[in-house]
């Protein structure tokens, strides 16, 4: 490691660019990662809490007043825009007479509405996670990029000092190659973190998607719709 730190340390300008920009992707990767997996971590917790309030409610009415001493979250604002929704939509229902509950038409815009609602919460939960994707990409071709530019150099070196000897031409191919592997240091931790935080946002939002077709459910059940 030490061997590395002076390769960089005495390194071509382009080289310790290279380096300080990779430096500076896995600095915000590794806190990108940090991150989310504290909020998947809560948005777990609050998930359980939310389902076990719901589980006790007899009638949506009793869920939607125990659901509103819960702190925000997904599940409680997907649950709040939908109970807030639906009453709007009672009065019209009321006012055709002959319907007891929605009209199909209101039923549809009010599952359009709990997908919007779904779709901003999604929105909201991938923030951060592009970055990662970005630098798990980009990194291995930055790497490779410091390293056509080392070899170039080295080179051009070998000519200018007429030998092309091993002592002469591995400097400056070691120096050229630590830039490769700096990228797929970064690049490595960002795709698996990646992956990983996406299976979880996929996981997280098909409770959530689930949720909104119990929620439908509940109406029919206790004859709203």
């Amino acid at each position: 490691m030490g061997n590395v730190w002076r390769m960089i340390a005495a390194g071509t300008i382009s080289t310790k660019l290279i380096m300080a920009l990779l430096a500076v992707f896995s600095i915000v990767s590794w806190a990108v990662i940090v991150v989310k997996v504290r909020q998947f971590r809560r948005l777990r917790q609050e998930s359980d809490r939310f389902v076990d309030r719901l589980e006790k409610a007899d009638r949506l009415e009793d869920a939607f007043h125990s659901i509103m001493a819960l702190p925000e979250s997904p599940f409680t604002r997907v649950f709040k825009r939908g109970m807030t929704f639906y009453g709007d939509l009672r009065p019209a229902a009321r006012n055709t007479g002959e319907v007891k509950g929605l009209l199909p038409a209101q039923l549809e815009v009010l599952r359009l509405v709990l997908e919007k609602e779904e779709g901003d919460e999604r929105d909201g939960l991938t923030g951060g996670l592009i970055w990662l994707a970005i630098f798990a990409t980009v990194s291995p071709l930055l790497g490779l990029l410091g390293t056509v530019i080392g070899v170039m150099n080295s080179f051009i070196g070998v000519s200018a000092a007429g030998s092309s000897s091993i002592t002469a031409v591995a400097p400056g191919i070691a120096e050229a190659l630590v830039a490769t592997a700096g990228g797929l240091v970064v690049a490595i931790p960002a795709a698996i973190g990646y992956n990983y935080l996406t299976g979880r946002l996929n996981r997280f939002m098909g409770e959530l998607e689930g949720f909104s077709s119990e929620f439908i459910g509940a109406l029919a059940r206790e004859g709203r719709i």
